[in-house]
């Protein structure tokens, strides 16, 4: 591990990144350029004292799962995220399953979707970016690990999953992830990850086999989403899948119907979700930089 080159390559790398470019809120005037260490720790799931010694050169050993997190915070490159597991002491990630690098223009366009729910997944339905009111909506989406970073494998395996959405819509959505899912198959159909993802449910849920043995494929490009949230009640939405020139990543996107009550629905959580940024500047007011 060389501490030393690890701590100077986060902390230019974090400098190279501004609020709007993640959706984080600009607030304060800044006295340094870049984000703050608290802000991309808040982007990571992790403490700001765990990034804050980092970036000092100070501390264990980072995992390979933190070490993940810290290079999506950061809109690293894939070859900078390689860099990254190098400088720690760590081989570089296979790239199996898709790439999970997206592009520096394809985060700030998520970034600037401020107002509405949008996410970036892969083909196998895995997360790989989310912005705040996406976080706010459906919660953190890219901290799972192994098969469950699919949101199509938690479906049919995790009923906490299924409860946010009203029972009467499980049939439709369960139909529709086991047709996307064997269209994003067609474009890999050496690709180990699918075949493993496939396997494993197969395995565990009758419903996916039963499905998948019916040999429907679509590829799902808009739909209507009912999702019950905690905060705000049973919000209705449409769900709209922008294309991309990467045919295993593609831009998701809800938004609400004109004058309904999603409307004002959706900019509630849109303030739920800054005042969760609002609220660890405060806490972390005391880092540096």
């Amino acid at each position: 591990m060389e501490r030393n080159d690890l701590a100077e390559f986060l902390r230019r790398r974090r400098a190279l990144l501004q609020p709007e470019n993640v959706g984080v809120p600009a607030g304060e005037r800044r006295r340094t350029p870049g984000l703050r260490r608290f802000e991309v720790a808040e982007l990571a799931g992790m403490s700001p004292d765990y990034y804050a010694r980092l970036e000092q050169g100070r501390g264990p050993r980072p995992s390979v799962t933190m070490l993940t997190a810290v290079a999506r915070a950061l809109r690293l490159t894939s070859d900078e995220r390689d860099h990254l597991f190098r400088l720690a002491g760590h081989h570089a990630p296979p790239r199996l399953g898709g790439d999970a690098h997206v592009s520096r223009g394809l985060l700030r366009l998520l970034g600037g979707l401020a107002g509405l729910p949008a996410l970036i997944a892969s083909g196998l339905n895995v997360v790989l970016a989310q912005n705040p009111v996406a976080d706010a909506l459906l919660g953190p989406q890219t901290r799972f690990r192994g098969l469950a970073r699919s949101c199509t494998y938690r479906w049919f395996t995790d009923p906490g999953m299924r409860a946010r959405y009203p029972a009467e819509d499980h049939e439709h959505e369960s139909r529709a992830q086991v047709d996307d899912l064997r269209a994003a198959l067609a474009i890999r159909p050496a690709d180990p990850v699918a075949g493993e993802l496939v396997g494993a449910l197969r395995a565990e849920s009758a419903e996916f086999a039963g499905l998948w043995d019916r040999h429907d494929v679509a590829v799902r490009r808009s739909d209507r989403k009912r999702i019950r949230h905690p905060a705000v009640g049973l919000i209705e939405l449409d769900f709209d899948i922008v294309a991309t020139d990467r045919a295993d990543q593609r831009l998701i996107v809800y938004s609400p119907a004109p004058g309904s009550a999603a409307v004002s629905q959706l900019e509630l959580l849109a303030v739920l979700g800054e005042e969760r940024f609002t609220s660890s500047a405060r806490t972390d007011r005391h880092l540096p930089g």
